[in-house]
């Protein structure tokens, strides 16, 4: 151990090359991170933070990634030249990351008991029972209730939230000294955003942890960083204390970050729209079997009995913390998971029909799911990614026929058409979410279901997509079931807003009545966390 700096980046450049193309990604970066500091490194999607933080542990894919020049030393040791022994001792153990889609991170076979236990086990040596009440601890830590019923969950059985929160448990578990967090609350809503920010500062004080936070959101770099580097295309272009930069951003580009988010107003709700999609009673209850006969015993109640009605040329917003039912109840209205109740589109019920019958109904109920490279196939070009739905829904096409749809497709959404011979992988996050989007828009569909579509996105971007939403609307007369945690999001895109909490709605209106005039603790609570205002007594959220 050294008297300097935990963490020393020195002049490092990140090259990718492929095809006999050398791409530099990231170029002479620099920067400290001293024993117990947090420094917040931020820019736009494709602006090399990712890149810059995955070669610190040197898990970049060798060799079509190289490094041209630099040094990264962790306590006097350069981990570029370091040995795989010396790394596998550091990785995990020493230094620690929470990844950004914790899906695609997650083991899809593996309980979450068994995927946090590992952890311990190889680091710490610990038996099976010691593990377990570990793992126990650190999930109520990061936040997840009833954790001893989540320890034999599977990862797609959490939401995206719940995901994260195991993805922040695992990377805690051997108490770092320097914790690697890229866009660790992208997943998470507001109210426990806020207490994983508290939980991450909290360890830092009383470990003296350091932190190379890597986020696109501005206001949570001014809770929690000592220190900010701004990057933009591959280089630091301005650095400093954190509320200098805030107080006096000098870059032209820093100016352009705090300033970007979501804006507009949505029209006035229209009631009179004609009805898009509407659901009465809806209730999705997932059965608790024990026993050696496997018998039902309880239900989580994902969806309790909920009331909606979605219009043409309108967005129903729902809101509300994950595991509220957000996103169960879209499936069920998308008839993609089974439910009880009644639900009509357009005027048609079709709460009974099979998964066969309603097939004819497929192109005009689209969804536009939260974590987009999960959602596209790594081993489909992006033109073949948009055709599949052209391919079952209008087998009659001709090959050029498709490939003009989605050429226009790309276009609607603001995409260069020659890129659509390229793979998912090849796009910034921000891109990808286009790609999805294109992908829904080429059926013509009546009905989208957005499942936090701007998540995982940098608020510049956050911005642009909700231009092209609003756009896309306006454009075709789309009904828009818009499913967020972010309440700044809803409110320059919805008309009409439902909170839900533990399957149930709590409050139901216009925007301007939810947002003006909440009416419940909960609603206000999470409008004083996304809007950093005062929440009013009784109003505090805890999960």
């Amino acid at each position: 151990m050294t008297d300097g700096p935990l963490l020393s980046v020195r002049d490092l450049s990140v090259s990718f090359t492929q095809g006999g193309d050398e791409t530099l990604a990231v170029d002479r970066v620099s920067f400290d991170i001293g024993r117990g500091e947090t420094v917040a490194l931020v820019g736009e999607s494709g602006s090399g933070k990712s890149v810059t933080a995955l070669s610190v542990l040197k898990l970049l894919p060798y060799p079509a990634a190289s490094h041209p020049s630099g040094q990264v030393l962790y306590n006097g040791v350069d981990l570029l030249s370091a040995d795989e022994p010396t790394l596998r001792k550091v990785r995990g153990n020493e230094i620690a990351m929470i990844f950004q889609e914790p899906m695609t991170s997650l083991n899809p076979l593996h309980t979450i008991e068994r995927q946090v236990g590992e952890i311990l086990k190889l680091h710490r040596g610990m038996g099976e029972n010691a593990a377990r009440q570990r793992t126990l601890e650190l999930l109520n830590q990061v936040g997840i209730r009833e954790p001893e019923r989540r320890l034999g969950a599977f990862p797609h059985q959490l939401s995206g939230g719940q995901r994260q929160r195991v993805m922040i448990a695992m990377a805690l578990a051997n108490e770092p000294d320097l914790l690697i967090a890229d866009e660790p609350t992208t997943a998470l809503d507001v109210t426990v955003q806020a207490q994983i920010l508290e939980l991450l500062a909290k360890l830092r004080r009383d470990k003296s942890m350091s932190m190379l936070f890597i986020t696109h959101d501005l206001g949570i770099v001014r809770k929690i960083a000592d220190r900010v580097c701004v990057m933009t295309e591959g280089k630091i272009v301005e650095s400093g204390p954190t509320e200098q930069i805030f107080a006096n951003p000098q870059h032209a580009y820093t100016r352009h970050l705090i300033a970007a988010e979501p804006k507009g107003t949505p029209p006035k709700a229209d009631l009179t729209a004609a009805t898009v999609m509407e659901g009465r009673d809806i209730k999705v209850w997932f059965p608790i079997k024990k026993g050696l006969l496997r018998r039902t015993v309880d239900h989580v109640k994902g969806v309790d009995g909920v009331d909606l009605t979605v219009r043409a040329g309108q967005t129903l917003g729902v809101v509300g913390e994950s595991g509220s039912g957000k996103t169960t109840l879209g499936l069920a209205l998308a008839r993609m998971i089974s439910s009880q109740g009644e639900i009509r589109f357009s005027g048609k019920e079709i709460d009974q029909l099979s998964y066969r019958q309603m097939r004819p109904y497929r192109h005009a109920l689209q969804i536009v799911f939260q974590d987009p490279y999960g959602s596209l196939s790594p081993r489909m070009s992006i033109a073949e990614i948009i055709q599949e739905g052209l391919r079952v829904h209008q087998p009659g096409l001709s090959l050029q026929e498709r490939d003009d749809l989605v050429i226009d497709a790309l276009k609607e959404v603001d995409l260069n058409p020659e890129t659509r011979f390229r793979y998912p992988h090849e796009f910034s996050g921000g891109q990808r979410q286009r790609i999805a989007i294109a992908r829904a828009m080429v059926l013509k569909p009546r009905f989208v279901m957005l499942d936090e579509p701007t998540s995982a996105l940098d608020m510049s971007v956050q911005a642009q997509v909700v231009d092209l939403l609003r756009d896309l609307q306006r454009r075709h007369n789309l009904a828009y079931l818009f499913i967020s945690h972010d309440l700044k999001v809803v409110r320059a895109l919805a008309n009409e807003v439902i909170v839900m909490r533990s399957g149930k709605v709590v409050e139901a209106g216009t925007a301007e009545q939810i947002f003006d005039a909440p009416q419940t603790d909960y609603t206000r609570a999470l409008i004083a966390a996304a809007f950093n205002i005062e929440a009013t007594p009784g109003g505090v959220v805890s999960e």
